[in-house]
């Protein structure tokens, strides 16, 4: 045993820390150049483990200054700052989430604590390429996005690795390869988010009183997602959404609407709150300003107006078609697609309890929430179609938009009704983006029938209006009482459990998790406290495990808005869909970005890279 101590000994600890005390390790980092330390003292230990981190972060400043290009006129008051106070800020932005990688050597407690802060220099190279490898995951991010019309996400992450790149040693150096041309992004970058700007269009399709419909496309296809705030006659609107290119706005009533202005978002302020490195970067460096963000759309002719409502009304139908989906004939339907016209005719004139008999009582209850929501529109003439799933048939969909009182957004949602076997509405469900439906519904796939593409579809719905209109009670049902469930992004090996060790034994399961009813109680807080709750899925990709007949690995990208917080991060489901009628989810896991530590032997532009997906299972 003593033999084996030792050894452990001599793999863990460096050569000249065995053995030693205190003083004699801090004499020899002190004596080795290859080591930058800083020292804390005072009357608490908490006290003096700061007052290092900051006589650290003083010093690492003053070794890298020399060897980095600090463009002053890009700091936020560079004027009034000197280069080695503006380096200072820079690199306490490290400090926040990647200069985690420093040590501590106590040399006395508390009340007359002493500790000693350091890191040795190789370390310090990797934190700097920790960022420009998240700089690139950025890039490569907005690239995919782009290429699936998820224009919102597009500029974020363009925007983001732009406020990232500018806190690196050497901005210019960071390049990235594109058709065989190395690309410099402190250039690159603002190109493309400029090349974005100017391929989006926005076109009136139709003026009613103070109410106006939009038609958004980029490069001529309606966009997937895009945030936006307009002028409403007096100021700068709070952000709504376009979804699949339909979007509509409320004017003050007299405001003109023949030169309306726009401007589109690209900054996303309020999501970098999560990532509080991010937002220090953000706070030390002045903004980049992209003038073409801001747009005036002009009032068209009649002619040219009723063009682009017709355009408007084919891009409203074709957001109800569901690809390889097995569709009830027409005639059978035709009696469902009078009662969900009822159902729009009430939403219209605020007549709900004149539809209570069309659904059960669960379903009207959902009804309700729907309504109480948020301030219902229904967009344009929506073209009902309607799917077969077992006993039950679903209907694509209506579009509506939802905003809310007192807030700062408002969504577009395709809303879906599901009829039960005597033709009853049981639920209600936000429908997915048409990338996403595209995904799921015209993907060639070995073992997807029409059937399991609409349970998957048809989940992914139904979990995400689970949030929106708070439904604690369906979240609890989905999950297994033994569910995996992860939060952040630190991950490492974790204990196994019996019911669900399979899923165990892989190195990417967080040390921290929580428990089904941590979860819940979680969610229940989290319902109480907002007054709206948004989940939107992006860039999802869905695939069959091995481990059930019908179990599937969902990895996908989510935003999520609520009245009191918002967020951006990745998503991965396990869930056992071989009963319809109970879907349950097996691994939950949640990161707010990609991990280098999580699959990071992949090339950077996979789109697995740094994230937890179903290969890990």
């Amino acid at each position: 045993m003593k033999k084996l101590l030792t050894f452990i000994c001599m793999v863990l600890l460096p050569g000249w820390a065995m053995a030693q005390t205190p003083l004699e390790q801090l004499a020899k980092i002190q004596a080795d150049e290859n080591y930058i330390w800083g020292e804390g003292r005072n009357t608490t230990d908490s006290k003096a483990n700061q007052g290092a981190l900051n006589d650290l972060i003083s010093k690492i400043s003053v070794t890298v200054q020399s060897e980095t290009n600090l463009d002053m006129q890009q700091i936020a008051d560079g004027d009034k700052v000197d280069s080695k106070t503006a380096m200072e800020a820079v690199v306490r932005t490290y400090s926040a989430g990647s200069l985690n990688n420093t040590k501590s050597l106590w040399i006395s407690h508390e009340p007359e604590a002493y500790v000693i802060r350091y890191i040795h220099k190789n370390e310090l190279e990797k934190v700097f390429q920790e960022r420009e490898d998240r700089i690139l995951s950025y890039v490569y991010t907005a690239q995919n996005a782009e290429r699936e019309l998820r224009i919102d996400d597009a500029l974020r992450n363009y925007y983001w690795a732009l406020c990232l790149l500018k806190s690196l040693q050497h901005p210019n150096a960071v390049k990235i390869d594109q058709d065989g041309i190395k690309q410099t992004l402190t250039v690159w970058i603002p190109e493309q988010i400029n090349s974005i700007l100017v391929g989006i269009k926005t076109e009136i399709a139709k003026v009613e009183e103070n109410v106006v419909d939009l038609l958004i496309t980029y490069k001529g296809k309606p966009v997937t997602s895009l945030d936006f705030r307009f002028m409403d006659g007096m100021n700068y609107s709070f952000v709504n959404s376009a979804k699949d290119g339909l979007s509509q706005i409320d004017l003050h009533p007299g405001t003109p609407t023949d030169k309306l202005q726009l401007k589109y978002e690209y900054e996303f302020a309020g999501q970098m709150r999560q990532d509080r490195e991010l937002e220090m970067v953000a706070e030390v460096f002045n903004p980049t300003p992209f003038p073409k963000a801001t747009v005036v759309v002009n009032g068209p002719k009649k002619k040219e107006m009723k063009a682009t409502q017709a355009k408007f009304e084919e891009t409203v139908q074709a957001m109800s078609v569901a690809g390889h989906a097995t569709a009830v004939q027409e005639s059978a339907s035709a009696d469902l697609a009078q009662v969900v016209g009822n159902i729009i005719t009430a939403i219209k004139g605020k007549k709900f309890d004149s539809v209570r008999d069309y659904f059960t009582e669960g379903g009207f209850d959902m009804f309700t929430r729907l309504i109480n929501y948020g301030t219902a529109t229904i967009l344009g003439n929506p073209n009902l179609n309607f799917y077969q799933l077992g006993d039950r048939i679903i209907c694509r969909s209506v579009p509506m938009k939802f905003a809310f009182k007192n807030n700062n957004r408002s969504f577009v949602e395709d809303v879906t009704f599901t009829f039960d076997a005597n033709k009853k509405i049981e639920s209600i469900a936000f429908g997915l983006d048409k990338a996403a439906r595209d995904d799921i519904f015209n993907r060639e796939a070995a073992g997807w029938t029409d059937s399991i593409r609409m349970v998957i579809a048809t989940f992914l719905e139904n979990y995400k209006t689970a949030f929106a209109l708070k439904r604690a009670d369906y979240i609890k049902s989905i999950f297994d009482d033994d569910a995996i469930i992860i939060v952040g992004h630190v991950i490492k090996k974790a204990q196994k459990t019996a019911e669900n060790e399979k899923y165990l034994d892989n190195e990417v399961v967080k040390h921290t998790r929580l428990s089904k009813q941590e979860y819940i109680k979680n969610v229940e807080r989290s319902f109480k406290s907002n007054q709206f709750i948004n989940i939107r899925f992006t860039d999802n990709d869905v695939k069959k495990m091995g481990v059930g007949a019908d179990t599937y690995g969902i990895q996908i990208h989510q935003d999520y808005y609520s009245s009191s917080y918002s967020d951006t991060g990745y998503l991965f489901l396990m869930v056992d869909l071989n009963d319809i009628d109970q879907p349950c989810i097996k691994v939950r896991t949640w990161q707010p970005k990609r991990d280098p530590n999580i699959n990071g032997t992949f090339d950077k532009s996979d789109r697995y890279y740094g994230l937890i997906y179903g290969g890990n299972f």
